[in-house]
């Protein structure tokens, strides 16, 4: 997900994004850097290490492979006083909260309290309604692969020049409910007939977590801390809800606020996160973001049927081809074989991938606390792959 406006590192979907440019990070490697083998982690060092050459502020990922850790940083986290990042850094993780919001879901159809099939209008009589948009003809499975073609409300014109440019400095404290933004979204045709295509949409989500709230009679951030967070013993993940600050430790965030990549750096650390609610509200660190994917990947978390809906994937594009969406889940196959499986997660100032391998033995989590430069997906296949990026120009 992005809750920010679209530039190369700003990743609207994983598969969309960062596998888009896997092929290219691949071929633009010279031979000499292709020495790192899979596992030394001295490919991942090198990529992060580029991402700061490039403009990134800072950048800190946890790998884990077979039971071995491996801590990487780059830059800083603090451009005012040159604190470096750290391990146990916390960020915002933005769209990676939609794999919390669907595991839900699919432990809620696995009690038997909702399911796949429900229609949205069920559970939400009259919310998904107006200029072509028919809550009776989308089902909560549509919500969670985003076939359902409810316009982004992110992509609203309005909203955007309060939230994605300068105006955010006078708007970061905005509040917004659920619903809020959902009528943002049915101000638009949808993008597509339900179940004819795939796009990204971030409203989605946002109608995913008032439907766990219809359905539980708690709010979405209760029952992902209640199911997920406390039995894994996530200590560093948050549901902020819409408190503005950070909890410690964690570095700042920084954003251009604008589509250049040039001009003033704004520290954009504190903002109210209902901007982003249920579609990418949640604050974590590296290892909690591992812990969880391995968790959901091998079974802890849902039963195998679940699962199984969860990974069954569609398209999401004819330029992505490696890519598949599932329920709340991203599917990338890398180009030196290995399949791995995640999301990625943007809002402002911060910019997030977690990966895993579907057996959990190996996976990794990164963020750079900028969201206008740097290549996610080089770090991404330096460390499944061993492969090192080519130089790239101070910028």
């Amino acid at each position: 997900m992005s809750i920010r406006r679209g530039r190369r590192v700003r990743t609207a979907a994983l598969g969309v994004a960062v596998a888009a440019g896997i092929t290219a990070t691949v071929c633009a490697a010279p031979a000499s850097a292709r020495d790192a083998a899979p596992g030394s982690h001295r490919a991942t060092q090198q990529a992060m290490d580029a991402a700061v050459r490039a403009g990134v502020p800072g950048v800190v990922g946890l790998a884990q492979d077979g039971g071995r850790g491996w801590t990487g940083e780059a830059g800083v986290a603090d451009l005012r006083t040159g604190r470096e990042r750290r391990a146990e850094d916390r960020y915002r993780v933005g769209s990676i909260t939609k794999t919390f919001v669907a595991t839900v879901v699919l432990q809620l159809e696995a009690e038997g309290r909702l399911s796949l099939d429900d229609s949205v209008e069920h559970w939400l009589p009259g919310v998904v309604r107006g200029n072509g948009h028919d809550g009776t003809k989308i089902t909560l499975r549509r919500l969670l692969q985003h076939t359902s073609g409810i316009f982004n409300y992110t992509q609203d014109q309005t909203f955007g020049q309060r939230v994605f440019t300068a105006d955010f400095l006078r708007h970061r404290y905005d509040t917004y409910t659920p619903r809020q933004l959902v009528d943002i979204a049915m101000t638009h045709a949808p993008d597509f007939a339900p179940g004819t295509s795939w796009h990204y949409s971030n409203t989605n989500f946002v109608l995913a977590g008032m439907v766990i709230e219809k359905a539980t009679g708690h709010s979405y951030a209760t029952e992902i801390d209640r199911r997920v967070l406390r039995p894994l013993h996530l200590r560093s993940t948050t549901l902020p809800g819409t408190d503005s600050r950070m909890p410690r430790p964690s570095g700042r965030a920084y954003s251009k606020l604008s589509q250049q990549t040039t001009g003033r750096t704004y520290d954009v650390t504190a903002l109210d996160p209902s901007m982003a609610g249920s579609a990418g509200e949640m604050v974590s660190d590296s290892a909690d973001l591992n812990r969880f994917y391995r968790a959901l990947l091998t079974g802890e978390l849902l039963p195998q049927r679940q699962l199984k809906e969860m990974t069954t994937t569609v398209p999401v594009g004819s330029d992505t081809p490696d890519a598949g969406y599932g329920l709340g889940l991203m599917e990338n196959k890398l180009p030196c074989g290995t399949e791995v499986w995640g999301h990625d997660g943007g809002i402002h100032g911060s910019s997030s991938v977690t990966l895993t391998t579907k057996d959990g033995r190996h996976s990794l989590a990164f963020n750079f606390n900028g969201d206008w430069s740097g290549d996610s997906a080089a770090v991404v296949v330096a460390e499944f792959c061993g492969t090192a990026p080519a130089a790239e120009p101070v910028k």
